[in-house]
């Protein structure tokens, strides 16, 4: 990523949503949304619904990650971590890439929201 777009990317504030905002758009399929916690985090279950991505791998080669995204099309990308620091990252990341994202918070904002955890899938 070009250096100046990068830096002009972190400096730009990104939505921060609650799950109840993206609840509706989720189970509509409009939108994916994304854990970005690291994969020893996972042990103890994600969000239902949620895609995988660490943080650690977003921040590698584009190559490693833009597969994984490719699939979210259109799609708005709602990004949540274990309490929302990273997914600020990430969130900031992804929309130098073009993508529109918003920071959901943290995994513990999603249980309060009464939404489910699930075992994550093997990767």
């Amino acid at each position: 990523m070009n250096p100046l777009k990068f830096f002009k990317a972190m400096l730009t504030p990104v939505p921060r949503l609650t799950p109840a905002d993206c609840a509706a758009r989720i189970h509509a399929g409009e939108a994916l949304l994304i854990d970005v916690r690291e994969a020893r985090e996972w042990t103890g279950g994600v969000a239902q619904h949620a895609a995988l991505l660490p943080l650690s791998e977003l921040q590698g080669a584009r190559t490693q990650w833009a597969p994984f995204l490719a699939r979210a099309g259109q799609r708005q990308l709602f990004i949540y971590c274990a309490v929302g620091g990273r997914a600020g990252i990430a969130a900031k990341l992804l929309a130098a890439e073009g993508f529109k994202v918003a920071n959901t918070g943290g995994l513990t904002d999603w249980l309060n929201a009464d939404w489910p955890l699930v075992k994550p899938p093997a990767r």
